[in-house]
């Protein structure tokens, strides 16, 4: 057998170090990332009292907020994925901020719609919400996303017990794909971001089924 090139060897310790983080190196780079998700929600909160959200700062406060939402879904189903080809199990540590970014976001959404759309009237959402599909689809993600939310804590994890609480959040795949379709039945026309979504979410959700058989099959 051939003896391990210098680069070879010098990569090793280089993929350790990568595979494992200190807790220094893992709190920084925590509150580095908390920071950056915070900045759509910032440019709203800079960009309203300023005049810097366009002609309709109430459309744009919707959108804005409802994009991220699915960003930071599809982000947080990204990282089993891209934990198992990297290697770096440390990327798992994230999830649950991440995920919790989605719920805050789709907080913002929903409030966007309900004050400053519809005004708190009661009557005039229920009615769009039956009647208009995007709408009845979008809630249904949201009503989905609060177990999920309610029970992120290690405390919840712990009562529920480790299958229960995974079986219970395996609906951010049902969710997602909810948030998916409200978005594609929003848009009229131009339907080629949901449909890069759509793309994103497919190949995600191919990766878990392709993972999930072929350990069923070992």
């Amino acid at each position: 057998m051939a003896a391990p090139t210098s680069a070879a060897r010098q990569a090793k310790p280089q993929a350790r170090r990568l595979a494992i983080l200190s807790p220094r190196v893992f709190a920084w780079t925590k509150a580095i990332l908390f920071v950056l998700c915070l900045g759509p929600f910032a440019r709203l909160v800079i960009g309203a009292p300023l005049d810097l959200l366009g002609v309709n700062p109430v459309e744009t406060i919707r959108r804005s907020t409802g994009t991220w939402t699915l960003v930071f879904l599809l982000i947080t189903l990204s990282v089993t994925p891209l934990r198992r080809v990297t290697g770096w199990p440390w990327l798992a540590r994230f999830r649950r901020m991440l995920g919790l970014y989605a719920f805050f976001y789709a907080v913002l959404h929903l409030i966007s719609y309900v004050w400053l759309e519809q005004y708190f009237d009661a009557a005039a959402i229920v009615k769009d919400i039956v009647k208009r599909p995007f709408i009845t689809i979008g809630f249904v993600a949201f009503v989905l996303m609060v177990p999920l939310a309610a029970t992120s804590t290690d405390a919840m994890v712990r009562r529920l017990g480790g299958r229960n609480w995974i079986a219970l959040h395996r609906l951010v795949y049902v969710l997602a794909i909810c948030g998916v379709i409200h978005y594609w039945w929003l848009v009229k026309r131009d339907i080629t971001q949901p449909a890069i979504y759509a793309l994103l979410l497919a190949l995600l959700l191919g990766f878990r089924a392709f993972a999930a058989l072929a350990k069923r099959r070992a």
